[in-house]
């Protein structure tokens, strides 16, 4: 393991009341870098004061989006321990990313151990109030100063701090949610599995409709027969059919989400029946009809639960558990916070602790 050089800053920033967060919008003290160079392998591990960075105007970041992240969260638990929540999940996935993008990647365990090291040192910007955390924004970027349509040479891995409070404005509140079916958003094949930048940007036509209209997300379909149900903008999303709860499966054009994954493990461990399938939004509209969806909610590392309580598709809406968080949702949100905040125990092993 290389070893971690650390620079603090001279003067602490004023950490913003919890009132005053915005999701992304506060930064702490400083800031994690680490450099590659085809035939160097990574290196330079260090944390430094958060600041701007310089880049050439040819870096290939700027021409071609190479580029791959994550997004996780530190919490503060009620005797003074800090949480991390999977985060091996979460290198581990940045690294599929990155080998989709053509990024090199990175050592998990020496990772995870910058990464306790960055909020050990910024811990005092962790939240203390309940529905608060610390989001933590890991990245790579491509930085060779070059035209040429090809993979980079060199890149800057990143890890910056953010204190958030609820993703949605409406907190743990249902939200409304419109199905996009003129867009797309990925297909078999492409990098819709990957968490990388254009992904994101090519929905915001999308999502810019959407809010026009009153929704907070847009639900997206497959990018082929516009049939069948994937996934929300910043979330995977289930529905709870006639006591089953059902889940798109994962077919190369799905983020594989690590809420996603915990949700599922949940269920399975309450012994309720729970499928990754196949489901259009024909079958979902149809069971609505014969008044058998019970829930839908979405699920993320941002939002954690978001219930969903109205769904727009063409001329048609629904209206889901009279626009009321359902049972299920509260369980799946009070049990995964509690986990995570360290009111639960945690029988899965999904925490980690920063300061031992």
């Amino acid at each position: 393991m290389s070893t971690l050089h650390i620079e603090q800053v001279a003067k602490r920033k004023t950490i913003p009341n919890t009132s005053e967060l915005v999701f992304g919008k506060h930064y702490s003290d400083h800031m994690f870098l680490m450099n590659y160079e085809e035939g160097k392998g990574w290196f330079d591990p260090r944390i430094v004061p958060y600041q701007p960075i310089s880049l050439d105007p040819a870096a290939m970041i700027f021409h071609y989006g190479q580029t791959v992240f994550e997004g996780l969260k530190a919490y503060r638990t009620d005797d003074d321990q800090i949480l991390l929540f999977r985060p091996e999940e979460n290198v581990k996935r940045l690294n599929r990313s990155s080998e989709r993008l053509s990024i090199p990647k990175v050592n998990v365990e020496e990772v995870l151990q910058y990464l306790k090291e960055l909020v050990k040192l910024d811990q005092e910007w962790i939240p203390t109030e309940e529905g608060y955390s610390l989001y933590i924004r890991p990245f790579i970027i491509s930085t060779e100063p070059n035209l040429s349509v090809a993979p980079s040479k060199t890149y800057t891995f990143m890890i910056i701090l953010s204190p958030v409070g609820s993703y949605y404005k409406e907190g743990i509140q249902p939200v409304r949610i419109h199905v996009e079916e003129n867009y797309t958003r990925a297909v078999k094949g492409g990098t819709g599995f990957a968490k990388t930048a254009g992904n994101y940007s090519a929905a915001y036509k999308a999502q810019e409709k959407a809010t026009e209209e009153g929704y907070s997300q847009v639900l997206w379909l497959d990018g082929i027969e516009k049939k069948y149900i994937e996934e929300v903008g910043s979330m995977n999303v289930f529905f709870k059919i006639n006591g089953e709860v059902i889940t798109p499966k994962l077919n190369g054009s799905i983020l594989e989400g690590i809420t996603r994954k915990s949700i599922i493990e949940l269920l399975n461990s309450w012994e309720m029946k729970v499928s990754e399938r196949q489901i259009s939004i024909e079958e979902l509209f149809a069971a609505y009809e014969k008044g058998e969806v019970e829930e839908v909610f979405g699920t993320g590392t941002a939002a954690v639960i978001s219930p969903i309580g109205e769904m727009k598709w063409k001329d048609r809406q629904i209206i889901i558990n009279n626009r009321q968080t359902g049972e299920l949702a509260k369980k799946l949100y009070s049990t995964l916070t509690r986990i995570q905040t360290g009111k639960e125990s945690d029988p899965f092993g999904w925490v980690v602790k920063v300061n031992n």
